[in-house]
């Protein structure tokens, strides 16, 4: 898993640093960052353009400027990238967003707070 790129999309630092730890245990160090959906997807458009792409979105739901049901909605859009596994990460609940997700195209959910093994295992099935 060494040579996968991954992007990492939640407006708390403290949460990219979490996602990015629990990433490095799985043996995956090509990790970006963005605070939020807008910045993450002019990150995906210069990596495609680059011919860099991205083999897997790891966001947050509730984020400024553009949360993450409207950030997975674009890359689902994308010809490039709408096959992408995209895995939500959200302290969100409720059946109606999840449904929401669901519809919209998401891979997987990891629920916070989440543990370093609920993590893995749900990376791990999403990679597959």
């Amino acid at each position: 898993m060494d040579n996968l790129k991954v992007l990492v999309v939640d407006d708390m630092r403290v949460m990219r640093n979490i996602i990015k730890k629990n990433l490095t245990v799985l043996g995956i160090n090509k990790i970006d960052e963005a605070d939020d959906g807008v910045t993450a997807w002019q990150m995906l458009l210069d990596s495609k353009k680059e011919n860099d792409p991205y083999h897997l979105i790891i966001s947050d739901w509730n984020m400024p400027n553009m949360n993450g049901q409207a950030l997975l909605t674009k890359v689902r859009l994308d010809t490039e990238y709408k096959e992408i596994p995209f895995v939500m990460v959200t302290a969100e609940g409720e059946r109606k967003v999840i449904v929401n997700a669901i519809q919209s195209g998401v891979s997987n959910f990891i629920v916070k707070p989440f543990t370093s093994e609920t993590f893995v295992d749900k990376i791990c099935k999403v990679l597959k």
